[in-house]
C-alpha cells in the first residue's frame, strides 16, 4: 500500500465549502496519509489552523502570499508567531516568496516581506512554502542569503535553476503541470534532478493534472502526477510513491 502526503493544497479556499469535510474525511480511502495547507494571509492562516485541529492527517503552514502585502497589518510577524507558538500542527511558514507576474511595481515591498518571513521560519526552525513566479532571479537570491529549509512551490524554473535549489538543500514542488502537453521545462527538470529532492503538491484546487485540467483540484488527482513521474523516469511508481513520501516527512519532520 503506497502512501502519499500533498504538501501544498488551499482546502480553506471557497470553492471546498460545499464538500470540504467530506473530501478531508475521505483522504486515506485514496492513499493521502497527510496534506499540508497552505495560507495566504492572516485570515487563512486562522482557518488553515482550525482545519489542522479538526483533522489528525491535516496540518498547516501559515504566511502571507505575495499578492497580499499591499496594506498589510505592520504587526502580522508577531501574529503569525503567536500561532506558531499556541500550534504544533503549524509545520512551515508559507505560501510566501515573489511574484511579478501581477505586480512588479512593489518588488522591494515584497522582497522585504519575503525577508521578514524566512527570518521567521529560521527562528522557529520551520521550512518555508516558496512562491516564485516570473522572479526566478531574485528567489534564488535571497534563498542564498538566508538558507532556509524548505520547498519551491509549483517549480517552474530552468534546469539551471533547479540544480541551485537543491544545492542549497531544498526540495522541489511537482504538481499536475507535470501532465500538460506544455510542460517541457519540468520535465526536463524531474529527468535530471534526483528523486530525493522532489515532493508532490496540488495547490487544490488549482492546477488540476490531466485528465481533469481547468476543473477543480484535490489530492486524489496526485496519482495522475505519479503516474506521469514514472513514465518520464521509466523507474516502478512504487518506488516514486515511496521516496517522495519518505521525503515529504523528512523536509516537514513529522511522522505520519
Amino acid at each position: 500500500m503506497y502512501k502519499i502526503f500533498d504538501t501544498h493544497a488551499h482546502y480553506d479556499d471557497e470553492s471546498f465549502d460545499s464538500e470540504r469535510d467530506e473530501i478531508l474525511q475521505n483522504l486515506k480511502l485514496n492513499n493521502i496519509y497527510g496534506v499540508l495547507n497552505a495560507s495566504v494571509d492572516l485570515k487563512s492562516s486562522e482557518v488553515s489552523v482550525e482545519l489542522a485541529k479538526k483533522y489528525d492527517h491535516v496540518y498547516c503552514a501559515v504566511g502571507i502570499h505575495p499578492q497580499n502585502i499591499n496594506n498589510l497589518d505592520k504587526n502580522y510577524i508577531n501574529n503569525l508567531e503567536n500561532l506558531i507558538l499556541n500550534n504544533n500542527k503549524i509545520i512551515a511558514i508559507g505560501e510566501i516568496g515573489l511574484d511579478y507576474y501581477f505586480d512588479n511595481n512593489n518588488k522591494n515591498l515584497q522582497k522585504n516581506i519575503f525577508e521578514e518571513q524566512i527570518n521567521l521560519s529560521l527562528k522557529h526552525d520551520l521550512p518555508i512554502l516558496v512562491h516564485d513566479r516570473e522572479a526566478h532571479f531574485d528567489t534564488l537570491e535571497i534563498l542564498k542569503k538566508y538558507r532556509p529549509k524548505g520547498v519551491v512551490h509549483c517549480f517552474s524554473g530552468s534546469l539551471e535553476m533547479a540544480k541551485e535549489i537543491i544545492n542549497l538543500n531544498m526540495y522541489l514542488g511537482i504538481g499536475g503541470v507535470l501532465t500538460f502537453k506544455n510542460s517541457k521545462t519540468i520535465c526536463e527538470v524531474v529527468k535530471n534532478i534526483p528523486l530525493e529532492y522532489l515532493v508532490f503538491e496540488t495547490d487544490a484546487p488549482y492546477l488540476a493534472p490531466v485528465p481533469f485540467r481547468g476543473k477543480r483540484c484535490i489530492s486524489a488527482y496526485i496519482k495522475y502526477v505519479a503516474e506521469r513521474l514514472s513514465e518520464i523516469l521509466n523507474t516502478n511508481i512504487n518506488i516514486i510513491y515511496d521516496k517522495i513520501y519518505e521525503n515529504s516527512l523528512k523536509l516537514f519532520n513529522i511522522n505520519v
